[in-house]
């Protein structure tokens, strides 16, 4: 599982929610009850491989889980979502780019995409376009690493 598709199991949790929590439906024709969200640091926990795993495989583990959670079944967010995303999940590197051309061409690149949805490989290229211009970066650059 890389992050761009889900497999059929994935798909049906991800619109039916896990069927083992209590609440889940049962039937198609019964209301739908929303389970509650698992949270990020739970769902990397089950992630055997991770368990062992470095600050880095975990970032983007973390960054791929959010995604899943994000996207449609299909595996892909739509703009809104990811704007969306950017502004609760991606603000600290966000804020204060607001003005700088290169933000605005990252987002006006984001209005204009011809799919008008994003697979994981976009969301990721656009992470780190944002990323590399932002002045947190600059402040992360700063820290002292040793002493």
């Amino acid at each position: 599982m890389c992050g761009c598709m889900h497999s059929t199991q994935d798909q049906a949790l991800h619109l039916e929610g896990d069927p083992s929590l209590p609440g889940a439906p049962t039937s198609t024709l019964a209301p739908r009850k929303m389970p509650k969200s698992i949270s990020i640091s739970k769902q990397l926990a089950s992630v055997k491989a991770l368990r062992k795993g470095s600050d880095l495989e975990k970032a983007i583990a973390t960054i791929a889980l959010i995604f899943r959670n994000s996207s449609d079944p299909d595996g892909k967010l739509g703009k809104a979502t990811a704007k969306n995303l950017l502004q609760t999940q991606f603000r600290n590197f966000t804020e204060g780019q607001e003005t700088k051309p290169k933000y605005k061409d990252l987002l006006s690149e984001l209005d204009e995409h011809a799919e008008n949805k994003l697979d994981f490989e976009d969301f990721m290229i656009l992470l780190l376009s944002i990323t590399v211009t932002s002045e947190l970066l600059q402040n992360i650059w700063s820290v002292k690493i040793m002493k």
